[in-house]
């Protein structure tokens, strides 16, 4: 069977190995709105008049042209079971290879299929473990990779950084095996070691990297008083408890009047959509602050809800390469509104959302990529990313010698803000 399956959780985006808790209720959780999605249709619905199947050449099908359409793939099939060399041969292999194939030709490398054992394991419960390296990844690929280390995570002591591919598991090839599977066997209790075979760019060669995987804990925001007057927050995910530690951070923040705000996204790898919202709403007070389109040129806006703590202090937000998904929607819509400048480098383009569709009779599920995400100003998030109003880089020299030149960038920009009349 052709094992290339390629599966994202999604978001793109943006998947936390210490979790694993990979449940369906999680995955819709993460990546969709309070959307219904239609089922797959029967075969006699899929082969109406309306149909909408379409040939090579991009027209619709009609139900009598079907047989034609379809004559090269029985050919095919027949010519297999006919000459193959090993028989008999798989049928129900060949019909997974079938599905998987055709779900490749649309070149949405969030689109896929799992087979039933492998959306099984994919959707195993951990029995409540969250011990793992500590990294947001991404599984749309032939190869997972990270997205960004979380901060005092094995992952970002060990040296991962945003980009690098996993080609081997313990010695073992990646290529080709699930994303969610690959996941599985980087999780493992607190203590043990995994040994992940890396290819980044730049290097010439895969080069090994072992971690011992910890239980990690880490709070989801974190804020402080810089001098001259200028508050920090950091949010380093956007989960169940994000935006009440947000508020309570806000409110210990502005009760000592700063001149102005950097909101540090960076290596932010995502999570609910919801809780992006709901962290949109406590620096833009009205307005629509997503939108998600659909196939069919519909699309559901997401306005800013009211009550938030911080929607006239200057600000400044903090982006980079591992900015993804949740953090993409918050900074784009900063952006496009003019409350606040981006400072860094591109962020990383996960604006797409999928959902999984399980078939009938226990035979694995596909995953259809049903909408992507545009900010206020309709721009497309996915594949492209958000480019900084003031573009800084951040090298290993300047983290080698504990220089942050990004952050230095947005308190002189809201501190020249602040002293202009």
């Amino acid at each position: 069977m052709n094992k290339t399956v390629k599966i994202v959780l999604g978001v793109f985006i943006a998947l936390l190995l210490l979790a694993g808790t990979f449940s369906g209720g999680m995955i819709v959780g993460w990546l969709l709105p309070d959307r219904a999605v239609a089922a797959a249709p029967a075969l006699g619905d899929a082969i109406s008049a309306d149909s909408g199947i379409t040939s090579d050449s991009g027209q619709s099908a009609t139900p009598g042209n079907l047989e034609t359409l379809f004559k090269p793939f029985w050919e095919t099939w027949q010519i297999v079971h006919d000459q193959y060399v090993d028989q008999p041969v798989d049928d129900v292999a060949l019909m997974r290879g079938a599905i998987s194939g055709m779900l490749e030709a649309l070149g949405d490398q969030h689109t896929s299929y799992m087979d039933p054992d492998q959306y099984r394991q994919a959707n195993m419960p951990m029995d409540g473990e969250y011990e793992g390296i500590g990294a947001w990844v991404d599984t749309t690929g032939d190869y997972v990779k990270i997205v960004s280390p979380m901060p005092n995570s094995p992952a970002e002591a060990a040296g991962l950084k945003a980009n690098d591919v996993i080609t081997k598991v313990d010695g073992e090839d990646m290529l080709g095996i699930d994303g969610n599977l690959v996941l599985r066997r980087i999780l493992g209790p607190a203590g043990t070691d995994v040994t992940l075979t890396l290819l980044r760019e730049g290097t010439q060669e895969p080069f090994d990297v072992t971690i011992t995987r910890a239980k990690i804990v880490m709070s989801s925001v974190e804020g402080k008083m810089l001098e001259g007057d200028i508050a920090y927050v950091q949010i380093f995910t956007f989960g169940e408890k994000t935006t009440s530690e947000l508020r309570k951070t806000l409110s210990d923040l502005m009760a000592q009047n700063p001149k102005g705000m950097v909101v540090d996204l960076r290596n932010n790898g995502g999570g609910y959509l919801q809780t992006a919202i709901e962290v949109v709403s406590q620096f833009v007070d009205k307005g629509v602050v997503m939108y998600e389109e659909y196939g069919d040129g519909q699309r559901k806006e997401f306005k800013a809800m009211p009550g938030g703590l911080a929607t006239k202090i200057p600000l400044v937000v903090l982006i980079n390469e591992g900015t993804a998904s949740a953090s993409e929607i918050t900074a784009g819509a900063i952006q496009d509104f003019g409350r606040g400048q981006l400072v860094g480098v591109t962020s990383y383009g996960k604006g797409s959302v999928q959902n999984w569709i399980p078939l009938a009779d226990d035979q694995g599920a596909v995953r259809v990529t049903i909408a992507r995400w545009l900010t206020p100003n309709e721009r497309q998030i996915h594949g492209v990313g958000l480019t900084p109003d003031v573009t800084v880089e951040l090298t290993e020299e300047d983290i080698t010698a504990n220089q942050d030149p990004q952050l230095d960038k947005a308190v002189e920009i809201l501190t020249n803000s602040a002293t202009q009349p």
